[in-house]
């Protein structure tokens, strides 16, 4: 039986972990915190440790054949001491170029990826050279540790640079240059071994307080936009020389040129619909890649919606005969317990049928409805 390690102890470690011991492969998760709720009982062994512990570095490599992340903040260090004691896909240096997103952009400027016009920034001064030369419209974005809206303010006049600068704790950034898009739109991508590669559908995003809320399969864009992104996303995975399942993300630009926004090295929130919605997950597909195994079919099996559960929809708790009602609705808890704030607790995913989204919609507006948000 072979055993794959698991960096980190979040929701995605979990839906590998499930997709895993479908297949028969054991798990390691090695969670780098003291707590891991959503991979206790999921998982075969886990690790309660941080990640600057050299025995549980030792103990982790000593029992895995293979390892994977779950997320990208993760010390490279580590990274590079789990690379060098057995395989880890993707490498340690792909992970790293998501880390930072002054790598992330030097990278696909280098490799003549098309993205948004930025520039790097380091004190205030350069922040106001950076405004002019990719203003009158920014976003400044920190470098390291931004997801989900946080870590990054709108600047609209010269004005707001100061506030700006100070909203971001004078830490690293990056000034990118304000894109007027008509949508967002990801794509996963898998690459082997054998360095062959495969790509998921084109989903469509939708955000609720800069927290994905919806995400539409096949996207609502020409095909042509569809094909751009996902040569771009596989053009990536090849540059990266990547092993494992990348997500990509992109602005569509109203002329219906793509713009590569971020890159994920892992499976993403915009990927669940996957789960039930495609032959293959997209966490099973990460699990055939990491462990040397063909990759498996992408193909759709019908207009999927992924909803996701946010902590706003708890009453206090989550009404899941609403859910299961529903019809097509296929419900994915996480495993936490705390539900405050817009914490990320769960998604529904709807398949085929008449009015796929329209479900999706009333079925999220029932919710909040009844949660008073």
């Amino acid at each position: 039986m072979m055993t794959l390690g698991i960096l980190g102890g979040g929701q995605l470690a979990r839906m590998l972990c499930l997709d895993a011991r479908r297949m028969g492969v054991k798990t390691i998760v090695w969670s780098g915190t003291p707590t891991a709720e959503p991979v206790l009982g999921v998982a075969d062994e886990v690790i309660l440790k941080g990640f600057d512990d050299e025995r549980a570095l030792e103990e982790f490599c000593w029992k895995v054949d293979f390892a994977t992340v779950e997320f990208e903040n993760i010390p490279l260090e580590t990274l590079r001491s789990v690379e060098d004691g057995v395989g880890l896909f993707p490498s340690a240096e792909s992970i790293g170029v998501s880390q930072h997103r002054s790598r992330e952009k030097r990278f696909l400027k280098e490799h003549g990826i098309p993205c948004a016009p930025f520039a790097l920034v380091n004190s205030l001064e350069e922040l106001k050279d950076a405004y002019e030369a990719v203003g009158p419209v920014g976003v400044l974005k920190t470098a390291a540790f931004g997801y989900d809206g946080k870590g990054q303010v709108k600047i609209c006049s010269a004005d707001e640079l100061e506030s700006a600068w100070a909203s971001v704790e004078e830490q690293p950034s990056v000034l990118e240059g304000f894109v007027d898009f008509e949508c967002e739109v990801s794509v996963l991508v898998a690459r082997g071994r054998d360095g062959v590669c495969v790509t998921f559908p084109v989903g469509e995003n939708e955000h609720r307080h800069h927290i994905l809320d919806l995400t539409i399969v096949p996207a609502r864009v020409p095909a042509e936009t569809r094909k751009e992104a996902e040569e771009v996303a596989v053009r990536l995975a090849e540059e990266l020389n990547y092993r494992g399942l990348l997500a990509v993300e992109f602005f569509v630009e109203k002329s219906g040129r793509v713009l590569v926004n971020e890159i994920a090295p892992r499976p993403h929130n915009s990927g669940h619909y996957s789960m039930n919605g495609c032959v293959t997950s997209q966490f099973e597909q990460q699990l055939r890649a990491v462990c040397g195994l063909p990759l498996g079919s992408t193909e759709l099996l019908g207009d999927s919606v992924m909803l996701n559960l946010l902590g706003d929809m708890w009453t206090p708790d989550l009404n899941i005969g609403a859910i299961v009602e529903t019809e097509g609705a296929k419900l994915h808890l996480y495993g936490k317990t705390a539900t405050e704030g817009r914490r990320k607790l769960g998604h529904v995913n709807f398949v085929g049928g008449k009015n796929v989204l329209s479900r999706a919609i009333d079925l999220k507006e029932t919710l909040l409805q009844q949660s008073g948000d």
